[in-house]
């Protein structure tokens, strides 16, 4: 099968690209530039890459038409955020049909588990209504609603995947604060404290990046499962921050030192964007189900959460080692 992946040098192209050359597909990638993927892999030698200027080709109204030129079976579209931008792929690919079975190219889309919000009961499954809030998730929402309701015409043939907290080497992950800063994991890794929000019971879920990549290829190879469908791709569970916190502190052989302060108290210990990223984090507090990726793809994550988060630290550490 001819696979184009948009924004293929990305985490997660990092680690889909390889998978679909290993699997015998014939792999273009399309991006910006010449980033190298977060891991080196000899399978990148033999694939085909594009430059395209996703934003520039967006605003030109040519984006689709680059995208169709290239004659896939397969589009893997990994950084689209706009409803605007997905229409133009599906109106340019509504035309390009795949002998022998004259089918529509596949769409595979990364959404994310912020288009559910706040939802009435967790785990959230993939047919609860959509309450989403916030820029992100409102736009992703109306992307996933905009290639369903496409594929349920027969304009489209597209499958939506949900990640997570994307987490793997290379990648700096939210912390058990519920925002970026590494030094979280310093402070955690030395025995000091750790003040969290409220009691820390919000939750995070993470999601290894080569998992995001094994729902992504067995969407690809199981269409009639996959097409017209959304999916949660994310660990089996979620952590409270709490939890995550105590996670960490073993993992570096510390004993847990915790404290906790309400909401508007915790938020002047931080910085403003500190502050906004983990109110966006536990606002949300997401706890999605994998039942139906389970069920239908064969979906079976390799990392739990903490897992994937110490993947990710391991690798930090590793690179500071090799740079001192």
């Amino acid at each position: 099968m001819r696979v184009v992946v948009i924004g293929g040098t990305g985490h997660i192209g990092t680690f889909l690209v390889p998978r679909l050359v290993k699997a015998g597909h014939d792999v273009i990638v399309a991006s910006r530039g010449k980033r190298k993927p977060y891991v080196p892999h000899p399978a990148w030698n033999q694939v085909q890459h594009v430059e395209i200027d996703r934003d520039a080709e967006d605003h030109a109204g040519t984006f689709g038409s680059c995208i169709a030129a290239l004659r896939a079976d397969a589009v893997v579209n990994l950084i689209c955020f706009t409803p605007e931008s997905a229409q133009q792929l599906v109106d340019a690919l509504k035309h390009r049909r795949s002998p022998p079975t004259s089918r529509l190219p596949l769409i595979l889309h990364c959404g994310t588990m912020w288009v559910h919000g706040r939802p009435a009961s967790v785990p959230v499954t993939e047919d609860m209504p959509r309450h989403p809030f916030g820029d992100y998730g409102i736009k992703k929402t109306a992307i996933e609603k905009l290639l369903l309701d496409a594929t349920r015409r027969g304009d489209a043939r597209a499958t939506v995947l949900h990640p997570g907290h994307m987490v793997g080497p290379g990648w700096n992950p939210v912390n058990p604060a519920g925002h970026f800063n590494p030094d979280v994991f310093t402070r955690i890794a030395r025995g000091d404290v750790l003040v969290l929000p409220n009691e820390g019971m919000e939750t995070v879920h993470h999601v290894h990046a080569d998992d995001v990549a094994q729902a992504f290829e067995l969407a690809l190879s199981n269409p009639d499962a996959s097409v017209g469908e959304s999916f949660h791709v994310v660990s089996p569970a979620p952590m409270t921050l709490r939890a995550y916190a105590e996670g960490m502190y073993a993992h570096f052989g510390k004993k847990p030192r915790l404290e906790f302060r309400p909401w508007e108290e915790w938020k002047q210990t931080v910085t403003e964007d500190e502050a906004a990223a983990t109110w966006d984090h536990i606002a949300h507090s997401p706890h999605g189900s994998i039942a139906k990726a389970r069920q239908r793809l064969g979906y079976a994550p390799r990392y739990s959460s903490l897992e994937a988060v110490i993947e990710s630290v391991s690798d930090r550490i590793n690179n500071q080692g090799r740079k001192a």
